[in-house]
């Protein structure tokens, strides 16, 4: 049973309700005087009657830590208290979680104060140019731990940006910090890479850098605007009611039917057009780690109507530690990379797609664009460029006239 059995939700608009623990069930419950457009989700609007779910509702799942950060807050907070949803939750929404949604407790506000040792922030600069002995990821990590509302095995940290403070909001830009893993060799240059040539193509991207040591992928945060105000973020599990452990379920043509549903006019045709272009370069450079957690769509608030695609992020190449690695999701009822050629034609349909062949070349020579300006960090990870160009080359024979 949790140490915690309420915790307090509110939105940039205001207050919105209480999540609560009922023996084996999560309840969310919106506040009597609720306003709508303090809904915590899409698929959630105010409402008289509570929310029931055997397990935290999704849109609540959709930040906890995983893999490498949720092990650890385990070595951290191992002495002081166990580790279960609800703490999890109240850690992950307490500081700058992604999306809108603040989750408050005065227990675990009582723990970060104990536990806190986060100072001014850190310098971009600094990260970037960083080559001292010691391990900077892992510094960062020990420093900003508590920050955990960022979800994702690969190894990150949120850490506060030092001189970004808005002085009207007290608000301050955040820095996702990436580190590679052992078994995954490069992987800060391979992100780089792969992110750059979604840049190249004309998608929409976050700002990102990679660390003069290569060690570190560093990317601003989308969930903002300009005064350091929360945007709404909802991922596609969250969207579909699903729960974060099965983000490799269902297909891209269920995520076209989601931006359908969610986003109005000019603002669907555009997302549609961008979820394409994003798919087909992951089919492309061969990244089997696309799944529905990897794409999302930002909003003011549910009631506004003005949902859109988020920008395309946490692209990689996957086959060059998994050879035999298949898509995350189904596309034309196959996951297999090597039928996504066709599999991606069926998908166009589905975006409203006149000219496939032409986007699909596009996306072909922004990878040999980047391939070629930064054959420096190409030569770096030779493993990686292999599997790009083993992989983009069959789409080559295929599409390139």
């Amino acid at each position: 049973m949790s140490t915690i059995g309420r915790l307090s939700v509110s939105t940039p608009q205001g207050p919105s309700g209480s999540v609560l623990l009922d023996r084996d069930d999560y309840l969310f419950r919106y506040a009597d005087d609720a306003h709508r457009d303090c809904a915590i989700s899409l698929l959630m609007p105010v409402r008289t009657a509570e929310y029931r779910s055997r397990e935290l509702h999704p849109v609540f799942q959709m930040n906890l830590p995983e893999g490498y950060l949720l092990e650890q807050l385990r070595n951290r907070l191992a002495k002081i208290t166990p580790l279960d949803p609800m703490l999890l939750l109240a850690l992950s929404g307490s500081s700058a979680p992604i999306g809108r949604l603040a989750v408050q407790s005065e227990q675990v506000d009582a723990l970060l104060k104990r536990q806190e040792r986060m100072g001014p922030g850190e310098r971009l600069e600094d990260i970037l140019a960083w080559d001292g002995t010691e391990n900077l990821f892992a510094e960062l990590v020990d420093r900003y731990i508590l920050r955990a509302g960022i979800s994702g095995v690969q190894p990150k940290v949120l850490v506060p940006e030092a001189g970004s403070r808005d002085k009207a909001t007290a608000r301050t830009s955040d820095l996702i910090v990436k580190s590679g893993r052992d078994e995954f060799p490069g992987l800060a240059i391979n992100e780089f890479l792969c992110m750059s040539m979604a840049r190249q193509a004309g998608l929409p991207v976050p700002e990102f850098y990679l660390s003069r040591n290569l060690q570190m992928f560093v990317m601003r945060r989308f969930d903002r605007d300009d005064s350091g105000q929360p945007i709404g973020f909802e991922d596609m599990a969250a969207l579909m009611g699903l729960p974060a452990a099965m983000k490799y379920s269902k297909s891209y043509e269920l995520i076209a039917k989601a931006v359908r549903l969610f986003c109005f006019g000019e603002s669907q045709a555009r997302s549609l057009s961008e979820l394409f272009d994003s798919v087909a370069l992951s089919c492309i450079v061969g990244n089997g780690d696309a799944h529905l957690k990897n794409f999302g769509l930002l909003y003011s608030q549910p009631s506004a109507r003005d949902a859109r695609l988020a920008p395309a992020f946490d692209i990689v190449n996957t086959t060059a530690y998994l050879p035999d690695d298949a898509l995350a999701l189904e596309l034309g009822g196959s996951k297999s990379l090597f039928a996504s050629r066709l599999g991606i034609l069926e998908f166009a349909v589905r975006c409203d797609i006149r000219h496939p062949q032409e986007r699909i070349e596009r996306l072909l020579l922004a990878v040999e664009t980047v391939l070629r300006d930064q054959i420096a960090l190409a030569e770096q990870v030779p493993q990686v460029t292999a599997a790009i160009r083993s992989s983009a080359e069959r789409f080559a024979q295929t599409f390139t006239r």
